[in-house]
């Protein structure tokens, strides 16, 4: 079994899916002839042709809203949006619309569509295609929010998010989309979704992150392993609803709590996180939980990137600082 990227597995769920049920299509800017601005919708339109794979106008406007329409019409709409800093403008259809119908039409219709968008920064892009601003979207009712952070768990979730009967936005950690390999079965079979995935178990501290920020997590816990500290990561993947359940069995185990995000400090989805472990589980913490995240500043151009994502030696400081407190 060959190997893939996170972009090949996500252009690979979407193969299997538009093969395999006929009212799923793909629109978007550049999405056709181009195959996406990533490539991860490259060779769809020869496949399924124009009638299932829709290269749009450039509004996201419409993107969103003609997949409402089509949603609810029984059609099953994957809407790619180029960069996240562009979705704005989809809000009004995603959350008036999409978020509320099944509540609007007490259950006569749902919205059965994925909002896709790359988005993070380590790519060295302008502002607006390197925002990380999920929170946004997880604040909306009537939305799910996932997040891969390999291509095994982008093929998986993104299976999970095209099948679910109501609206999801679906998150691509872009600077990660060809950082690694993986064999990806292609055998149409979903990941759970609303359920955290512990990459590596530990006894010594839980960190709680997702998206790109995984692999600085992870570069953590093998450094810090040569220390003799234990850390347990947990990759949280279904931002909303969030699965408290995984992060607070952690944390009753460990007893701290680290939580690492791109996005800015202040409204970042790290403050829920540690909301919920402060509110359920306060007696099991040994110290208090810190954040390592972006800074609540704009995106700055690409000689600061690096200065703004948190780093493993931010990580690693922080994490230490928390084992430290007594």
């Amino acid at each position: 079994m060959a190997e893939i990227t996170l972009v090949e597995a996500v252009n690979q769920a979407l193969t299997w899916e538009m093969s395999h049920n006929e009212n799923v299509l793909v629109l978007g800017e550049d999405v056709g002839v181009d195959g996406g601005v990533f490539r991860a919708t490259v060779g769809l339109l020869e496949k399924f042709g124009d009638e299932r794979v829709l290269d749009s106008p450039l509004s996201e406007t419409l993107i969103s809203g003609a997949s409402v329409g089509m949603a609810t019409q029984g059609l099953i709409p994957i809407a790619e949006i180029q960069f996240m800093g562009f979705a704005y403008s989809t809000i009004d259809q995603i959350l008036n619309h999409a978020a509320r119908m099944r509540n609007r039409t007490r259950g006569r219709l749902s919205c059965p569509m994925v909002l896709r968008a790359p988005f993070g920064g380590g790519i060295r892009a302008p502002e607006h295609h390197s925002e990380s601003t999920e929170a946004l979207f997880a604040h909306i009712p009537g939305l799910r929010v996932v997040i891969p952070s390999s291509p095994i768990r982008a093929y998986g979730l993104l299976l999970a998010a095209i099948r679910d009967p109501d609206p999801v936005v679906f998150l691509e950690p872009k600077r990660i989309y060809r950082l690694a390999k993986q064999e990806v079965p292609n055998n149409g079979d979903a990941l759970p979704l609303d359920v955290c995935f512990v990459l590596r178990p530990g006894n010594d501290i839980s960190v709680v992150t997702w998206g790109a920020m995984t692999h600085e997590v992870m570069a953590a816990a093998e450094r810090l392993a040569d220390q003799d500290v234990s850390v347990e990561v947990i990759d949280v993947a279904t931002i909303k609803p969030l699965d408290m359940k995984t992060i607070l069995e952690s944390v009753e185990k460990t007893g701290r709590c680290v939580i690492v995000h791109e996005a800015a400090l202040s409204g970042g989805w790290g403050a829920e996180v540690a909301a919920q472990v402060a509110e359920h589980g306060l007696l099991d913490l040994l110290a208090p939980v810190r954040r390592v995240t972006g800074y609540d500043t704009v995106m700055p151009l690409y000689r600061l990137e690096d200065e703004y994502m948190p780093s493993t030696d931010r990580i690693v400081n922080v994490i230490n600082e928390v084992l430290e407190f007594a």
